[in-house]
């Protein structure tokens, strides 16, 4: 089933436009995309009202304004170089029109003493008088309509003026338009609910607004098309979440003794969040169907011991579990954690990553060949490799933003369908999971386990920094440790931003060689022989960068100092600060700032102090920055979205979500005339894993 023949008109070249070459053509592809639906389905940045009609007297500096006048006497310039100067005037006064590098000829023929003229262009007063230099539209009374009353504005590069973008826009709508309307997606009764126009419609007023309502985004028009957008997103995720229903997985039987010998030797009781998230896991494992879930826990808020037992409950059904960690770091310390909760059950866990080599990599393998070895804890190298295990059953997959639905689906298609968990410990927002994890099903661990105490937070002047060392050298001196968090590697002139090489050598005068240093540039095996040196009490303060966001863990450090706070989001504050607390002794995070700090910066580092709750943290991170900058929209998995602000539109997400899941139950093929049209859609927004699975089915 490829790309149905109603859609060739919006995937042609922009170039078939008239007026478009190869070069226009480039620049239309860098700043919108090079095809004609990249150009309708951009929707303009902001709008130029050219209906402000005042009076020269009436005239607002730094405004667009249309004037009607009388042109007055021509002042050509004396020298090369200077500007050719009109006077024009009304009723109420007279202001100069200014033109650089002029054909006199030209300016004569267009604004001739004594005609009159409508004159459009910004304000500006120089040497207290008003003027307009070369103003946008010049057009003679009787000819109005040459003057539009509202201009788009469209997103420019090196090459594009606003008026090519104008043009292309308006040639690629009129391609579309001048074709047959493309069948209705969406339900008529919402459509009318909503007050809502038709696709092309909306197409249509964005582009061509007939008031400057219809280009915001909560406008109906733009509220439609943004609606068409999300709803495309998320038919696609609950087709995917169908498909993972269908496939059929294993349904693992166990009596679950090693799961009472893990719990038996923990030294904790599990939490009611654990317990409950378990239940989940482990009916999901116990069905035939394939389990897909996320389990996303605070900090701290034990996901690997859920994990542990979701661990032991599969290997006493006979398969083996795969663990895939972003870093070798946090792998070697799973395989630590693991193999503390699973030893008890008499379970074999080993790590197998890059690192490892030769014969021991040999033996590794052919241990997970044969079955031996029950847990497999490896980076992302783990699927790429060559890797067989005997019989695979259970995959988890530890804190990986950047691991798409698409790659989800592809690791189902590796072994027996095994089943997938997904662990985050970024608390994520209801409207990031839906847009990210809308095809999973979601476990939340909401609860810190016994015995942990709450953090203390201070928000404190880089001035104070002294004040700060005295502090921690009285933490030292009690036997903690103490992380010391910067945000640069090493010094650079251009931002003034403290490195972790030059606080380093600060520390290290004043508290001698036991004072360690760990950041990015290090090799992975550096990092890793440092972050167990730190562990083991060898140093007493690690100085890094946010490479210890995940994955370093020493219970014995109680303090952490994260220098320039103001630089970081919400939720990397929170993720950093989960490194301590990690025992039953008090600990502090102090936050340091270089003022002045803006009323948001100041809002943000006060709800760090406030609230230890990451869900709470992560929904006002998202009010106060906005969806783009959350997590770097990049590395949270956030899709691009064209039409739809996120920010904006949340309550239409939850509605395209249900709309999307109710359309897949009742028509999963989609074969009624509203699911062809859906099919439509998919492609138009290119949702390709939806197709892909569409052309499975």
């Amino acid at each position: 089933m490829s790309r149905p023949a109603e859609l060739f008109p919006y995937f042609a070249d922009v170039r078939t436009l008239s007026g478009v070459g190869d070069k226009v053509g480039q620049a239309l592809q860098r700043a919108m995309g090079g095809r004609i639906k990249d150009l309708v389905l951009t929707p303009p940045s902001s709008l130029i009202d050219r209906s402000y009609r005042p009076s020269i007297a009436g005239a607002i500096q730094g405004d667009i304004a249309t004037f009607e006048v009388t042109v007055g006497s021509h002042t050509p310039p004396r020298q090369k170089g200077r500007p050719y100067r009109i006077r024009v005037f009304d009723n109420t006064g007279d202001m100069t029109l200014v033109f650089f590098k002029p054909h006199k000829s030209y300016l004569e023929t267009q604004l001739p003493e004594g005609s009159k003229r409508l004159i459009s262009g910004k304000c500006e007063v120089y040497n207290a008088e008003l003027q307009m230099t070369h103003p946008d539209y010049i057009v003679e009374l009787g000819k109005e309509d040459e003057l539009p009353k509202y201009e788009t504005v469209y997103p420019l590069t090196a090459g594009l003026s606003a008026k090519m973008a104008r043009k292309a826009v308006g040639g690629a709508l009129d391609k579309v338009l001048s074709e047959p309307p493309l069948a209705e997606w969406q339900s008529l009764d919402f459509l009318a609910r909503q007050d809502w126009p038709s696709f092309a419609k909306a197409l249509t007023l964005i582009h061509r607004p007939e008031h400057p309502v219809d280009v915001k985004d909560d406008s109906p028009p733009r509220s439609r098309l943004a609606y068409d957008e999300l709803f495309a997103k998320q038919l696609a995720m609950a087709l995917v979440r169908e498909s993972n229903r269908k496939l059929k997985g294993q349904a693992l039987q166990s009596k679950g003794s090693y799961v009472d010998d893990v719990l038996k030797a923990a030294p904790f009781p599990p939490t009611g969040a654990q317990a409950r998230a378990f239940d989940e896991i482990r009916s999901n494992m116990a069905s035939p169907d394939r389990m897909s879930r996320l389990l996303q826990g605070d900090v701290g808020a034990g996901k690997t011991f859920v994990a542990a037992l979701a661990c032991a409950f599969a290997a006493e059904a006979g398969v083996q579990v795969a663990l895939m960690a972003p870093t070798e770091i946090l792998a070697r310390q799973h395989v630590e954690t693991l193999r503390t909760f699973l030893e008890p059950a008499g379970l074999t866990v080993e790590a197998l990553t890059g690192r490892d080599k030769g014969k021991p990599r040999a033996a590794l393998e052919t241990g997970v060949r044969e079955g031996y070895i029950d847990v497999v804890v490896g980076t992302h190298a783990l699927f790429q490799d060559k890797t067989e295990f005997k019989h695979l059953g259970l995959v988890i997959i530890d804190e990986q933003h950047k691991f798409g639905v698409r790659d989800r689906m592809r690791l189902s298609e590796k072994g027996l369908a095994p089943d997938l968990l997904i662990m985050t410990a970024t608390p994520i927002p209801r409207t990031l999971a839906l847009t990210s994890y809308g095809d999973l099903d979601v476990s939340v661990l909401d609860e810190k386990p016994a015995g942990r105490r709450p953090i203390t937070t201070s928000i404190i002047p880089i001035q104070k920094l002294d004040n700060v060392i005295d502090g921690i050298g009285r933490a030292v001196a009690n036997g903690n440790q103490v992380y010391w968090v910067c945000p640069l590697v090493e010094d650079s002139e251009l931002i003034d931003l403290s490195s972790v090489e030059d606080r380093h050598r600060q520390l290290t005068a004043i508290f001698g060689n036991r004072v360690g240093l760990l950041h990015g540039r290090l090799s992975g095996q550096e990092k890793e022989q440092m972050s167990q040196a730190f562990k083991a009490g060898e140093y007493d303060i690690l100085v890094a960068t946010t490479v210890i966001e995940v994955g370093v863990d020493a219970p014995n450090a109680t303090v952490i100092v994260i220098e320039h706070a103001e630089r970081f989001g919400l939720a990397q504050l929170h993720q950093l600060r989960g490194r301590v607390g990690r025992s039953d002794k008090a600990s502090s995070c102090l936050l340091l700032y270089k003022g002045p700090l803006s009323v948001n910066g100041k809002a943000r580092l006060e709800i760090m102090r406030e609230s230890e709750d990451g869900f709470l943290i992560a929904e006002k991170d998202w009010e106060l920055r906005g969806s783009g900058d959350l997590l770097g929209a990049r590395q949270s998995g956030m899709p691009d979205f064209k039409l739809a602000n996120l920010d904006k539109h949340r309550d239409l997400l939850e509605t395209a979500t249900q709309d999307a899941r109710l359309l897949v139950q009742m028509d999963p093929g989609l074969t009624t005339a509203r699911g062809k049209a859906a099919r439509t859609l998919l492609y138009l927004f290119e949702q390709d894993y939806g197709i892909a699975l569409m052309r499975a089915g």
